[in-house]
């Protein structure tokens, strides 16, 4: 604690925590902050005018940031005869059916994503106690239960996230790594907030974007200013 506290305080130097910033001086001083000795990831928190208890204020999908996560990511496909073999040619680290449900009930879960062919889900179904509170169950809404496994393996692969607003609307999400520089994670952030401006639904009233806080692993979050940020601003 008594590290995080020291970094804190010398943070505390460099930026106030009560301005709000544009997304560029946002990240400037995130990355600039960014002191530990393993390349930081940024992660954006962003806090919606939605309430979650309703069905359709649920927002949750995926994008793909234009340059990825800086994350290598292992993706496991549950696909059967020429859509396994679609999904080996693109690059899943593994394919296969119910030899990878006991395997997984067994214990082994050395993959981040999970892909499945509609066909499969009813096998797939049976490992959700296991995969449901991981975040790895497969979702229609996220692009990972699909006939199109070869595009989903790519994207994945190219650096897609997935997005879940949680029990107090808030969506928390990487958006690269501290080496990528400040134009990079721009490009990144402006990506996801797109997405979910995009996603707003009809029925949230008010304002939106609530608030937004740009931080890396280490560091404390900067807030941004939510105005500027909807039109992208490039200052």
């Amino acid at each position: 604690m008594a590290k995080k506290g020291k970094r804190l305080l010398e943070a505390s130097k460099i930026y106030d925590k009560e301005t709000l910033y544009s997304t560029t001086e946002a990240l400037e001083l995130v990355t600039k902050m960014a002191s530990a000795k393993f390349d930081e990831t940024v992660e954006a928190a962003i806090r919606l005018g939605v309430n979650p208890k309703h069905a359709d204020q649920q927002i949750r999908g995926a994008v793909v940031l234009p340059h990825g996560t800086g994350k290598s990511v292992k993706v496991l496909v549950f696909a059967k005869g020429e859509k396994a073999k679609e999904a080996e040619e693109a690059g899943a680290e593994y394919v296969g059916a119910e030899d990878l449900v006991n395997k997984i009930q067994q214990g082994w879960l050395d993959f981040d994503v999970v892909v499945a062919t509609p066909d499969m889900m009813g096998v797939v179904g049976k490992l959700g106690r296991i995969l449901g509170p991981k975040g790895l169950m497969p979702n229609p809404k996220t692009g990972t239960v699909t006939m199109d496994v070869a595009k989903a393996v790519k994207d994945i692969k190219a650096g897609k996230i997935e997005y879940r607003v949680d029990k107090a609307g808030i969506i928390h999400a990487p958006i690269g790594k501290v080496s990528f520089g400040v134009e990079k994670l721009r490009d990144n952030f402006n990506a996801l907030l797109d997405a979910l401006i995009k996603a707003k639904p009809a029925s949230a009233k008010g304002q939106y974007l609530k608030s937004i806080a740009l931080s890396s692993t280490m560091g404390p979050g900067v807030k941004v200013n939510t105005q500027k940020a909807a039109i992208f601003d490039k200052e």
